[in-house]
Formats: C-alpha cells, structure tokens, sequence
C-alpha cells in the first residue's frame, strides 16, 4: 500500500517568491488551513522541503 501524507498550510502564500508559490500549487494548496493527502514519493517530499515553513505535514497511513 502506498504511504500518503497529510498537508496543511498554516502561513499565506501572499508575498512569496514564485518558485514557492508554485510548490504550493503543485502540492495542490489553494487556501489558507486547506489539507490535502499527497504520495510520499522524493518529488513531492522535496517540494514540501522547499516551503516547509509554511506547511504542517502529518504521516498518513
């Protein structure tokens, strides 16, 4: 089974440097406390290193 993780952003992305804001899009973040359950794979792991001080990540199942 694959392993997911759960992400939330806690911080605005109203400011930020393009490149994180596309991380954020990518990881399919739109608003502020939204969550969403992404794969645990090395690309989306690296995104989520890219803007983890604007994100909350859970292990999932």
């Amino acid at each position: 089974m694959e392993k997911k993780l759960k992400v939330t952003l806690i911080r605005s992305k109203i400011g930020r440097i393009k490149s994180h804001r596309d991380c954020l899009r990518g990881l399919g973040l739109k608003r502020m406390h939204q969550s969403v359950e992404v794969r645990d794979t090395p690309e989306i792991r690296g995104m989520i290193r890219k803007v983890s001080y604007m994100l909350d990540v859970e292990e999932g199942r």
